[in-house]
């Protein structure tokens, strides 16, 4: 196997930005045409967050296969070009789980099942399946938590192992840590980065590069004082400074730093310099657009960063797309329901929702699709913002007052939208949903197959709830376009306003595959129609 493998592992505190940091290296890696792959590995005993709440892990990130993982994936995927399964995404739930059903079948012949090696050593087959199914140059591995946590530790100790089963020159340790600035004393402290060293090294591992999160630069001195005390050579103390603009920058800014010239000199590649000419570009439209728009984002959970994390990063490349800089208006539903559409959406030009599960804020977002609908502003929904189109379009459109989603009045005598037939007896939760990429048809003279520029996509799906096509008829008759369907004809997964300049919503994600250099045509479009919506705003 002539695969290389890096492995990033964080310590001092969570959300230090492993995920970006791996992210970013990937880019680097493949500018210098290699070719690249990345897999998390969670410690939590969850088989996957697909049953988690937001506030607790963030966005659920889709895959095309249907799995169910963390948000860095989607990082993974924006940064590079790799295409991710589930064997990219392991959990300790999804390890132990395969370790007890082998003892179950007699797989160990009578052995004590262990952690080490036998819990090791699925961590470690997880690594050489994602090499040997990738057939990748280099494999960037990170380990979610932080060094010390105890669920962590048999992750560390798997890749300890498989660093000295692959031998020196093969695999790198790269370890994300904190140097925070303390006010009172007017300077930065490297003791937390030398407490994670230490810890780590506690554990069998010696970090070869050291990733320095900072809010202020790194000097001379203190990068001195890190070599010694972490026994780094100078070169590998990398600073990785908080960025002014967007996440974009990292990878800009771990170039200058020689980050990935560092990893190619201890992996002995031979490969030529990263030519970031086209992220040079991606960056300049982000800090210095020729146009700027104002949208409006109407969810639940707008307070937590990471919830709809994708849709904001898919709104940006709608941006980046335009050469345009947009504004996003986070705009909680239940402030809609309390102080209604007029005052709280003044000053957008676009609306967009974003998908959900749970009543609350629900009256809120119609109230918000009502008021693009009637205005005329620009509007895209996704997942749940297709539903609540459709419950808003029937209510306020088709005489229905009392029309709802099943999921929110079982008891509604206009169910729009309804539990879909292959979850009627569904039990268990996790796993279960309509997951992941099916075919969607487009009709021929619909803004969706034009936008597009195709009859068919495919796109990624997260939802149990759909459309009923018993109000097919009604819908259509009124201008409600079913611009999109479901390979068999049988689900709606796209739906248009004839008569509205941009009012367009989706069953599906689209936000998952959407990329800074490859804007996904719905954003695209809409982010193009707010802008418009904005001039013709302005000139009258």
């Amino acid at each position: 196997m002539n695969t290389k493998f890096i492995f990033v592992t964080g310590g001092v505190i969570s959300s230090l930005g492993k995920g970006l940091t791996a992210a970013s290296l990937g880019t680097l890696l493949e500018s210098r045409g290699l070719k690249v792959t990345l897999q998390k590995f969670d410690p939590y005993l969850n088989v996957d967050p697909g049953t988690m709440s937001p506030f607790q892990h963030g966005e659920v990130y889709v895959l095309d296969d249907g799995a169910e993982t963390d948000l860095d994936l989607g990082h993974y995927e924006r940064f590079t070009h790799t295409k991710l399964t589930r064997f990219n995404s392991l959990t300790s739930g999804q390890v132990y789980q395969t370790v007890l059903d082998k003892e179950r079948r007699g797989v160990y012949l009578g052995k004590t099942v262990q952690v080490i090696p036998h819990v090791t050593e699925e961590i470690q087959n997880r690594i050489y399946q994602i090499a040997e199914q990738s057939k990748a140059d280099v494999v960037i591995t990170e380990i979610g938590g932080t060094t010390g946590d105890i669920e962590g530790l048999p992750f560390l100790e798997a890749i300890r192992e498989f660093a000295l089963d692959v031998g020196v020159g093969n695999a790198l340790f790269l370890h994300v840590t904190l140097v925070p600035f303390i006010k009172a004393a007017g300077e930065l402290k490297t003791k937390p980065t030398q407490q994670s060293v230490a810890k780590l090294r506690e554990i069998g591992i010696s970090p070869h590069l050291l990733v320095c999160r900072c809010e202020r630069p790194l000097a001379k001195e203190l990068r001195q004082k890190i070599s010694v005390f972490c026994s780094v050579p100078y070169e590998a103390v990398i600073e990785e400074r908080d960025v002014e603009h967007s996440i974009y920058e990292v990878p800009l800014m771990l170039q200058r730093e020689r980050l990935d010239e560092l990893v190619c000199q201890y992996l002995r590649i031979d490969a030529p310099p990263a030519n970031m000419s086209h992220w040079q570009d991606i960056l300049r439209r982000i800090i210095a657009p020729q146009h700027r728009v104002r949208i409006g984002v109407v969810g639940k959970y707008i307070g937590l960063q990471d919830a709809y994390k994708s849709v904001y990063e898919a709104l940006s490349h709608g941006g980046i797309a335009n050469d345009c800089g947009v504004e996003i208006e986070r705009i909680d539903a239940e402030e809609l329901e309390k102080n209604g559409a007029e005052r709280v959406l003044k000053g957008v030009c676009g609306l967009l929702i974003p998908g959900g599960f749970g009543d609350r804020g629900i009256e809120g977002k119609v109230l918000a699709a009502r008021h693009a609908r009637e205005n005329r502003m620009p509007y895209l929904g996704l997942c749940l913002g297709m539903q609540i189109a459709a419950i808003e379009f029937a209510r306020n459109a088709l005489g229905m007052p009392e029309a709802h989603s099943m999921e929110f009045d079982p008891a509604t005598p206009h169910p729009v939208i309804v539990l879909m037939d292959a979850q009627q007896n569904v039990v268990n939760k996790g796993g279960t949903m309509r997951l992941g990429a099916q075919a969607c048809q487009l009709v021929l003279e619909s803004r969706a197959a034009k936008l597009y520029q195709a009859f068919v996509a495919r796109e990624r799906h997260r939802h149990r709830f759909e459309f009923n096509s018993g109000y097919r008829d009604q819908f259509e008759q009124a201008g409600f376009m079913i611009s999109g369907s479901s390979a068999d004809g049988k689900l709606v997964e796209l739906i248009e306003l004839r008569d509205h300049p941009f009012y367009l919503a989706c069953q599906f994600h689209p936000e998952f595959q959407s990329k800074p250099d490859a804007a996904h045509p719905l954003f695209k479009g809409f982010v193009a129609a707010s802008l418009a919506y904005a001039r013709e705003r302005r000139v009258a």
